[in-house]
């Protein structure tokens, strides 16, 4: 709807805006005619739908100097129609033309959009889907209990020879050692570390229970895993920042 009013806004400009008789026959004058009705009026209302438009086709609502970018939009276009509105109610001797009548049905479409967006449902959906984190790679597999970037190649002990039957980028079985191996934290298949990654921006809380975020999780980027309390996941991010992330909905595992 924002996009057809304001494609019908742009066309209703080069439309006759009024007209009257004079001493030489018919005069008609369009929006151009005049460039603050021109600029000002139609123009400012299809800037607000390109504003309202690249708002919503952005993953999350961006702002500039303080004001979001959707709701600058909607202000353009409710100005748009209210100027359309009186200059209809007060023309003063000459007649409305095709364009001013077109350009106001079209603001006021335009204006009650961007408006009923926010308060209707339907309308939220957003107009791009959110971006899918890159695919790890087939052979960096990880497996349980291991710990690892996604498609990261496990190194082998200098001089170690793979074993027969073993499947390529596969780690050998460690060699057994006389040191008794470390207790685990958690039980054996309880939770091991893995890498996943989220669909839309979320933040990362702090372990201590604080309300204020230490991190933004963003989409296309693989985080890790590292331990998992109740629906919650402690995750650590890239630079080794650690916290909870307590919307797991939706996220896809490496």
């Amino acid at each position: 709807m924002v996009i057809g009013a304001a494609v019908v806004l742009f066309i209703a400009s080069f439309l006759d805006l009024y007209s009257y008789s004079g001493f030489g026959g018919d005069i008609s004058r369009n929006a151009w005619d005049n460039l603050g009705t021109g600029l000002g009026t139609y123009m400012g209302a299809v800037i607000g739908a390109v504003l309202i438009v690249v708002n919503r086709c952005l993953p999350q609502p961006r702002k500039i100097a303080g004001l979001d970018l959707g709701a600058a939009g909607t202000a353009f276009a409710v100005l748009a129609a209210w100027t359309l509105l009186w200059t209809l109610i007060d023309l003063d001797g000459v007649d409305a033309g095709a364009g001013l009548v077109l350009g106001f049905i079209a603001a006021l479409v335009l204006s009650a959009a961007a408006i009923a967006t926010p308060l209707l449902p339907a309308l939220q959906a957003p107009l791009m889907p959110a971006p899918k984190p890159v695919a790890p790679q087939p052979y960096g597999a990880q497996p349980p209990g291991g710990y690892g970037y996604p498609g990261a190649q496990p190194q082998q002990p200098y001089g170690a020879q793979p074993q027969p039957g073993q499947p390529f980028g596969q780690q050998p079985p460690a060699p057994q050692t006389a040191q008794p191996a470390p207790a685990p934290q958690q039980p054996a298949g309880d939770f091991s570390p893995f890498w996943f990654a989220v669909p839309v921006a979320r933040p990362l809380f702090a372990e201590d229970g604080s309300a204020a975020p230490i991190a933004e999780l963003a989409p296309g980027t693989w985080y890790l895993a590292v331990e998992q309390r109740g629906a919650a996941l402690v995750a650590q991010t890239q630079d080794g920042r650690r916290g909870v992330l307590q919307d797991t909905s939706g996220i896809q595992r490496g």
